[in-house]
């Protein structure tokens, strides 16, 4: 903190609160405001000085102060118009984080004061208020945001092919963990035994919940919850305060270091479609206060909010400043904080212009063109709840998108639902009717059984209906078409045949998962077969309902995801970065991949209309376009069987080889020799790989002599 200062002119860029060793240069846009104050605090949050930003270049107001140093405590009041009609709701009364701030001393206080009008006030939003709402309000900090990192362990860079996506909260992974220090943290996410369990896994990349600044919905600290998932940003630079240590952005930093040194991508789930605001009944915290009608997308009377996302307000994207403040942040993330991609949030609403979906316009464009986005991982969630906001497969490359198609497709296969064998052979190959085409590769497809939002994979194979009373919205929030089975007892159970259906059916579903084309995404706490006891919609239970219980970890199913994983890892057939459409290959005249019926006859379209069918049989070969140096003369043959034991007519095998069963969800060990034909179990998954190998025969069983 400064007990004086020297204010000059300062530079209109970069946006933000920038020291450059001297000083720091505070910039900020608003095109509608007639003034804006700096404030500054001292250590203990008292607003000690308001400084005038009397420089204005286009729509930014900027200043420089020389001698300030990181650590300063900020925020602004700005001024104009309180016309809520007009879409303006300007009011200096009303402490402003800065949109471009890098870290922040906390979370609001929930207090009328926050509200940029007089809550009760028989003029609703249209009144105005007065009070200052500095004492509950967090501050702004001035930092340097160096970090040493190490130049000798580079980022690691995994394809797309070789990628597995664990997704993952940063304190519900690890909050159970009495073995970690800093449990529930950045650091704890990247400590030892996680890198230890995530390596041995053989994730690739660990796709982190939100984490960037939000808050705390106001009707959740009323009933005594918490925004435990995050998507209420209203911070986009700044990492969530709840998740460090010591207060520090280096925490992050040190995290993602340490996940890079294990050889694991991050990326993180960003919320830019709204804001915490929410609607015109909103509180003023950043974006409203700066500039309400630039931010965000107004309806035509424009005192009121165009809500695309289900959370009162949408981000303008057809406003160059709001544009930037995107692009801005992601670049931050990539380059300052070493970040490898990101998913986006509802990201039909981002690539909106003029209200409609545009996959060519300013958001899916600008990302493109970028020389450092468009070569970090991008992930598309492509929906949202406007008009025609699903999107799925409409997105460019680079951008993959989450398949929700696939989760459901699977689900209900195995669940025993009619007429989903057609279906699954689509979702097994790539989903190639949505995602072929403008040159995008087979692994656009983010493939995934479960996510944060839903049941998890035990809850799936244990629940029928949701269980969400704990939410404290009488069991009306969350899906109510879940594709999920109890295996005959609703809940917990004790019954072996209980236990060993869910079992069964959750590694039928896993090696599903990892013998698809595309690319799989797992959810933490699967793999160790975590619960959050029926409950498919737990945003607000920070938790052990919403926490991954490491106590009651199922080890043997641990064991049976970290062999399906390395499976795939070992077998490229399983995971090509060009679509299957059984097309002759060149190099042998062999389609690329067959559907086969058990007797080892190919599928015709009577066989599949079939309501019934249970079986399907798949033999996979490279990509017919595959070029010469990924050439691969393997070939693959994998069984999805969801019906009785039935006997397998292997397909015809080269000249010199033969077929081994080297995967069985029924049978762990997988010794078995090579079959010409085989018996595969009813509800399992069978893999059988073409081999050199002379086949050898089981060895009679020696009799007793006759008597």
């Amino acid at each position: 903190m400064i007990s004086s200062f020297q204010l000059t002119a300062g530079r209109p860029y970069p946006l933000g609160a920038t020291f450059d060793g001297e000083g720091v240069n505070f910039a900020v846009f608003s095109q509608n405001a007639t003034r804006v104050t700096l404030c500054l605090f001292d250590a203990q949050g008292n607003e000690t000085l308001l400084i005038d930003l009397s420089e204005r270049d286009g729509h930014v107001w900027h200043g420089y102060i020389s001698g300030m140093r990181p650590g300063q405590q900020y925020g602004y009041r700005v001024h104009g118009p309180y016309l809520p009609e007009q879409g303006h709701r300007f009011n200096p009364h009303k402490l402003l984080i800065d949109p471009y701030a890098k870290k922040l001393t906390g979370h609001p206080v929930w207090n009328d004061a926050l509200y940029g009008y007089r809550i009760g006030d028989p003029l609703g939003d249209l009144s105005y208020d007065t009070r200052d709402s500095a004492p509950f309000m967090p501050r702004s900090v001035v930092v340097d945001p160096a970090f040493s990192w190490d130049a000798n362990k580079g980022r690691p860079s995994h394809s797309w092919s070789e990628t597995v996506i664990y997704e993952a909260h940063v304190k519900g992974l690890t909050a159970m963990r009495s073995d970690i220090p800093h449990a529930g943290k950045f650091l704890g996410l990247a400590s030892d035994p996680m890198l230890e369990h995530l390596t041995k896994l053989g994730i690739t990349a660990i796709e982190l919940l939100p984490v960037q600044g939000f808050v705390d919905d106001r009707f959740l600290t009323e009933r005594g919850l918490r925004n435990y998932w995050g998507y209420m940003t209203y911070a986009f630079f700044a990492p969530e305060p709840r998740y460090m240590s010591a207060g520090e952005i280096a925490e992050f930093q040190q995290m993602v270091a340490r996940f890079h040194s294990a050889g694991i991508e991050v990326i993180l789930d960003v919320v830019y479609n709204h804001t915490a605001e929410g609607d015109q009944r909103g509180p003023t915290l950043c974006f409203r206060g700066f500039d309400n009608a630039a931010y965000y997308r107004l309806a035509d009377d424009r005192r009121y909010f165009i809500d695309d996302t289900g959370c009162g307000n949408t981000i303008n994207m057809d406003h160059p400043f709001a544009l930037r403040l995107v692009m801005d942040s992601l670049r931050y993330w990539v380059e300052v904080m070493h970040v490898d991609g990101f998913r986006f949030d509802l990201a039909s609403t981002l690539a909106r212009t003029g209200g409609m979906f545009d996959r060519d316009g300013p958001f899916c464009r600008a990302v493109r063109q970028d020389p450092v986005l468009n070569r970090v991982k991008l992930i598309a969630e492509p929906w949202d709840i406007g008009h025609e906001g699903y999107q799925l497969g409409a997105y460019p490359a680079p951008f993959r998108e989450w398949n929700d198609k696939y989760r459901d497709t699977v689900r209900s296969f195995w669940r025993g639902d009619d007429g989903q064998a057609r279906k699954l052979s689509r979702r097994i190959s790539g989903s190639a009717l949505h995602f072929d085409h403008d040159g995008r590769p087979a692994t656009s497809a983010v493939n995934f059984l479960t996510a944060h939002d839903g049941f998890t994979l035990m809850d799936t194979v244990s629940y029928a209906r949701k269980h969400n009373l704990a939410n404290g919205e009488e069991n009306r929030d969350g899906h109510d078409h879940n594709f999920s089975d109890n295996c005959g007892h609703e809940g917990p159970s004790d019954d072996p045949d209980v236990h060993a259906c869910r079992a069964r059916r959750r590694r039928n579903m896993f090696a599903t998962l990892m013998f698809s084309q595309g690319t799989p995404m797992i959810l933490a706490g699967d793999e160790i077969g975590n619960s959050q006891g029926g409950n498919n919609n737990a945003y607000a239970q920070d938790n052990p309902i919403g926490w991954v219980d490491w106590d009651k970890a199922d080890t043997e199913f641990l064991e049976f995801c970290r062999a399906a994983i390395a499976f795939r890892k070992n077998n490229p057939i399983l995971r090509q970065k060009r679509f299957l459409h059984a097309k002759p290959r060149p190099e042998d005249g062999m389609p690329d991949i067959f559907w086969r019926k058990p007797n080892g006859a190919v599928m015709r379209d009577e066989d599949w209309n079939r309501h019934d069918l249970r079986f399907l049989g798949v033999e996979i070969r490279m990509a017919h376009s595959t070029p010469a140096y990924e050439r691969q003369f393997d070939a693959i043959f994998v069984v999805f069987n969801n019906g009785g034991d039935v006997k397998v007519t292997m397909p015809e095998a080269q000249d010199g080889q033969f077929w081994r069963r080297v995967f069985d969800t029924t049978d762990l060990t997988m010794e078995h020799p090579p079959l010409v034909a085989s018996l595969v179990k009813g509800n399992s998954v069978a893999v059988f790989k073409m081999t050199r190998d002379a086949p050898t025969r089981a060895r009679p069983q020696r009799r007793g002599k006759e008597q």
